[in-house]
């Protein structure tokens, strides 16, 4: 199955397909594992209309894709490819625990909950920032 599908992924319609499809199904979990460690629940906050939080989550979600986009271009497979994605992901999330941790001044999360729209456009840009940092490694 294996050189099956090898083989098919050299057909290049059928691989961006492949890597589109897998990225878009990783973003999926990793974005749920972002709500398991939030404090708000983002879809439903964005729903209400919290502005800070639809920055806070789409910062996430341009960081992953930044993170997936670096890893297709970098990996030789796409099974390579959704492990480096994942590595990345995993200094994304330790990224977001530091950015809580390191100011406590006031709780990101709370902040972000309230709509607090500074917090959420900081959060935001840290997010894609360090997604380049993430990418720029795996090159």
């Amino acid at each position: 199955m294996g050189n099956q599908l090898e083989t098919l992924l050299l057909n290049p319609y059928f691989s961006m397909v492949a890597y589109f499809s897998v990225a878009v199904l990783a973003l999926i979990v990793f974005l749920a594992c972002f709500e398991l460690f939030t404090k708000y629940r983002c879809w439903e906050e964005i729903r209400r209309g919290n502005v800070a939080v639809a920055m806070a989550t789409g910062g996430k979600i341009f960081g992953i894709c930044n993170i997936f986009r670096s890893s297709i271009q970098e990996a030789r497979t796409i099974y390579e490819s959704l492990a480096w994605a994942s590595f990345g992901f995993v200094l994304l999330i330790i990224a977001y625990f530091l950015f809580e941790f390191l100011t406590p001044v006031f709780h990101i999360d709370e902040e972000i909950g309230k709509d607090n729209r500074a917090v959420g456009l900081i959060a935001m840009m840290i997010s894609i920032s360090l997604s380049f940092i993430i990418s720029a490694g795996l090159s």
